[in-house]
Parts: C-alpha cells; structure tokens; sequence
C-alpha cells in the first residue's frame, strides 16, 4: 500500500505542475468500499486521514472500529431514511442532490447541536444513470435552501463517465468549476463555495487540472478486495 499510496502522490504533484497550483490544494479521500475492516486500519496507519464510504450497511463496522482516527466522508447517494445512521459521524456528505434530502439533514444536524458540511452533487454530463441536480438547477436549489442553518455548503460535486481516454472526462470538470465560479459570483451563499469534489481512479489527474480540491481515489491507492464482504 505504500508504494501505492507513493505513486498517487508523485500523480498528483505533477498535476499540480501542469496546472500551476500548490499541492496542497488537494486532498485525497480513501475510498474504502471495496476492501476489509483490516484493510481500512492499514490505511488510517499509511496517514491516510479522509476516508469515503458509499453506503452505511458497508462502511458501519469500519466506523464503528476507526471512526475516531479518520475524517469520514460520505460519498454515495444517500436515501433520505439513511440520514440518521450517517449524521454526525460523517463530517462531510458529498452527496446533496434534492429538497428532501436537505431538509432531514438540517433536521437532524438541528437536534444534535451540528452543522453538517455538504457538496451539492451536480450532474454536468447529463447520464440518465446519475445522481445530482441538472446545472441550471444548483442556483434556484441554493436560494430554496438559504434559510437552512445546519447545513453549510462547502463546494459541489460530479461523476465524470468512465472513459478509457481520461482526457474525455475533462469538459465534465471544468464544467463543474465553472458552475461554482458563476454561483460565487451570484453571492448566493454566506461564504464562497471553495471546494470541488471530483475525480476518481481514472481520470483524477485531469480533474486536479481543472481545478479539484477533493479527488476520490479507490482501486489505485487502497486496492479492491472483489472476495471480501465490503465488496
């Protein structure tokens, strides 16, 4: 995992060359869902701090064996009934994508004394197989949800299609931050949305190119355990 882990940094840090920005800029979310319980403490040992889970059933064991040690991020598509299990244990949810959604989460931040950092999941490629708001969406969605007080949006978030040719996925990224350029500019939030979660195994060279501070990174640092039964 070591050398693993070696290699997506010197990845990351020539992207960051490319694109002239501080390597500090990233960060980079362990993506757990397909390995072990051992395998998750093998990461929080290897200094991996952000660790991303997809569903509660998956990650509940791994949090409640390491919840302490990481900074836990919800990545995957959140049912509205899921909302209490993952409250207050994952400081981030990536995956903000209707009204309903946002009201239990500010209801439930609410009667636990938090707020709950959020990304709003935007669907910049269109695919009817994806979660998110449709772009011109994220602005009304904004307004509509102002007046919540325990919910703070920190930046937004996209899937890109998988593509054999990263370099494919690239208008989908840069689509995203200009999205987030434009509601800046409309002062639609308290304080600027400074955060871009996007880019995974495949593409996220290309994703910290056009401007991520967040890449989701699963198979390329942590491996996959296809035989494990977090698979």
């Amino acid at each position: 995992m070591g050398e693993r882990i070696q290699q997506v940094n010197q990845k990351i840090e020539d992207a960051c060359q490319r694109s002239n920005r501080v390597r500090e800029e990233v960060n980079v979310i362990a993506v757990t869902k397909y390995v072990s319980l051992e395998t998750t403490g093998a990461v929080l040992q290897h200094g991996l701090e952000h660790i991303g889970e997809n569903r509660w059933q998956d990650a509940q064991a791994k949090w409640e064996a390491f919840g302490q040690q990481g900074i836990w991020h919800f990545i995957g598509h959140l049912q509205t009934n899921k909302v209490k299990d993952v409250i207050g244990k994952f400081r981030y949810i990536h995956s903000l994508d209707r009204l309903s959604l946002a009201k239990e989460l500010d209801k439930k931040a609410a009667a636990l004394g938090i707020q709950v950092e959020t990304f709003l999941q935007v669907n910049i490629s269109g695919e009817e197989s994806k979660y998110g708001l449709q772009p011109e969406q994220a602005q009304p969605f904004l307004r509509e949800i102002s007046s919540f007080s325990n919910l703070k949006v920190v930046g937004l978030m996209t899937m890109a299609p998988h593509e054999e040719n990263p370099e494919l996925t690239r208008p989908v990224f840069r689509g995203l931050r200009e999205l987030r350029d434009d509601l800046n500019g409309q002062a639609l939030t308290s304080e600027p949305i400074t955060q871009l979660s996007m880019g995974m195994s495949n593409d996220f060279e290309v994703a910290i190119e056009e401007g991520a501070t967040w890449v989701r990174l699963g198979s390329i640092l942590v491996g996959k355990e296809e035989g494990s039964r977090w698979a």
